[in-house]
C-alpha cells in the first residue's frame, strides 16, 4: 500500500482529495492534517465522507514518514512548510500556487512578493500528465497547475505543439470559474448573496494562471477571469490566429493525434446537440477535461473550448493521476467515475 497524508486536509480542495484516495484501492490515508479541527472526524467538515471513513483531523507533528504527502494549502504556506514534508516524504505534491512558475522575476511579478525558497523552484515537475508525463515518473518534486491554467493549455497545446498558431499575436483566454475555486475561506465576495445571479470580473489582466500558459504553451498569453453562480466547474475559452495555410483539416487531425491515447481529454466538436462543445456541468466529480474547437476558415480565427471540474481534473484529481505515474500504477486507477447527468 502506498502510504499518503493530505495536509490541508480541511478545505475544499483536501476533501476531495480525501474522496478520491479513500476509495483508491493501493492507497491508505495516515494523515489528514488540519490547523483547525485537530481530533475532528473528517466527516464533520466532509459529510460526503459519511459512512467512507472513520479518520479524523490531525495536526502536522503526528504524521510521520510515509510514501506521499499533498500539500492543499493556502498560498504562501506550501513554501514555507515544504522543507519539513520534503524530509517526511518521499514524494510531495503541491496544489498551491507556490512552485507553479520556475523563473524567479515571472513568480515576482505576478504574485507581487519574493519567493522564500527559489533555489527549489526548478526542483517542481509540472503536475500536467498530458505534457510531463515521461518526467513525472522519477519525479519526487510536483507542483500541480492551476485550475483555469490547465484547461486553458489542453484547450490550445495541440496546435502549439504542432507550430500551428501565430506565436506574434499569442493567445487570449477568457476562463470562467465556479465559486469553489476560491477556496472553502473564501471572503465577502463568495457570499451567497454577493455571489447568485452574478458574472463577476475579477481579473480583467495579469492573473497568475497566464503565467503558467504562457510557461507551457511557450507563446504569449493574456487571461480575463470571471466567477460565475456555478460551484463547481471551470470553462475556458481561448482566441488565437492560425499560421496561413492552416485549415480545418489540420486543426481536427492535430487534436485528434494529440489526445488519441490519452485517458482524460476528450475532443468534443460536434454539429449538432445541446453539449456539442465542452461544458463543465456534465463533468463535476470526474477526472476529464473536455476540449473542443471551432475555425473561421476565412480569418484564420481560431476558437478552442475546455471544460473540467476544477476540483478534479483542476486540482485533487489531477493530483492523483500524477501519484499514479510516480508510483507505478495505472494511470486511471481511482479516477474512472464519469460525471453526472443531469444534475
Amino acid at each position: 500500500m502506498i502510504r499518503v497524508a493530505v495536509v490541508g486536509a480541511a478545505g475544499y480542495i483536501g476533501g476531495e482529495l480525501l474522496r478520491l484516495l479513500i476509495g483508491h484501492p493501493e492507497i491508505e490515508v495516515v494523515g489528514a492534517v488540519s490547523s483547525r479541527f485537530p481530533g475532528k472526524r473528517v466527516d464533520g467538515v466532509h459529510p460526503n465522507l459519511r459512512s467512507a471513513t472513520d479518520l479524523l483531523f490531525c495536526s502536522a507533528d503526528e504524521v510521520g514518514a510515509c510514501d506521499a504527502v499533498f500539500l492543499a494549502l493556502p498560498h504562501r504556506a506550501a513554501m514555507t512548510q515544504i522543507d519539513q514534508w520534503i524530509q517526511r516524504s518521499e514524494v510531495v505534491i503541491d496544489l498551491t500556487g507556490d512552485f507553479r512558475l520556475d523563473d524567479i522575476d515571472v513568480f515576482r511579478r505576478y504574485y507581487n512578493e519574493e519567493h522564500q525558497v527559489p533555489q527549489l523552484l526548478d526542483a517542481f515537475v509540472p503536475g500536467l500528465p498530458e505534457l510531463h508525463r515521461e518526467s513525472l515518473r522519477g519525479a519526487n518534486l510536483i507542483s500541480i497547475p492551476g485550475c483555469m491554467a490547465a484547461a486553458g493549455v489542453l484547450a490550445l497545446h495541440p496546435l502549439a505543439a504542432r507550430d500551428l498558431i501565430d506565436r506574434e499575436q499569442g493567445a487570449q483566454f477568457d476562463a470562467r470559474t465556479g465559486s469553489s475555486g476560491s477556496g472553502s475561506t473564501a471572503g465577502p465576495a463568495n457570499l451567497h448573496a454577493e455571489r447568485s445571479g452574478a458574472m463577476r470580473v475579477f481579473a480583467p489582466t495579469g492573473h497568475r494562471h497566464e503565467a503558467e500558459i504562457a510557461r507551457h504553451l511557450g507563446l504569449p498569453a493574456a487571461m480575463t477571469a470571471t466567477g460565475v453562480e456555478a460551484v463547481r466547474g471551470v470553462q475556458t475559452i481561448c482566441h488565437a490566429t492560425l499560421r496561413p495555410g492552416v485549415d480545418k483539416q489540420a486543426v481536427r487531425r492535430a487534436f485528434r493525434e494529440q489526445y488519441a491515447e490519452e485517458p482524460f481529454v476528450r475532443v468534443v466538436a460536434h454539429q449538432r446537440g445541446i453539449f456539442r462543445y465542452p461544458d463543465p456541468k456534465i463533468l463535476l466529480g470526474s477526472n476529464y477535461c473536455d476540449v473542443g474547437y471551432a475555425l473561421d476558415e476565412g480569418t484564420g480565427r481560431l476558437t478552442t473550448i475546455a471544460a473540467l471540474d476544477n476540483l478534479v481534473k483542476g486540482g485533487a484529481g489531477n493530483a492523483l493521476q500524477c501519484l499514479n505515474i510516480r508510483m507505478g500504477r495505472p494511470e486511471t486507477l481511482g479516477l474512472t467515475f464519469p460525471g453526472l447527468h443531469p444534475l
